[in-house]
């Protein structure tokens, strides 16, 4: 049987209450050292996914670094209701350029 992994959502309270709604564990944090260690927590209790804002990711380049490295969880990164800073996108951008050999987006 497949390992199964849960999935959390990570960031300011406002940003990540409809999550919540809709059944996903969220993880409401005010600084980036919350954020630091929310994820590290999340990575000891085996979350597979964990959705990050981007407001918060920004604060922590060297972790998001070093998550981009590991198998699990795979940190994904959201714009807040406060709008997009454009990091998610791209990092995923990166990402299919490094895999494909050329920007296809």
């Amino acid at each position: 049987m497949a390992k199964q992994y849960k999935v959390a959502v990570v960031g300011n309270r406002d940003a990540i209450l409809p999550f919540k709604m809709i059944g996903f564990e969220t993880f409401p944090v005010n600084t980036a050292d919350e954020t630091k260690k929310t994820l590290r927590q999340l990575e000891n209790d085996e979350y597979g996914i964990v959705y990050l804002t981007e407001d918060f990711a920004q604060e922590i380049p060297d972790v998001i670094q070093y998550y981009d490295t590991v198998v699990t969880p795979a940190v994904i990164l959201i714009p807040t209701h406060r709008g997009n800073f454009g990091i998610g996108a791209q990092k995923i951008q990166d990402n299919v350029e490094k895999a494909v050999g050329m920007n296809i987006l």
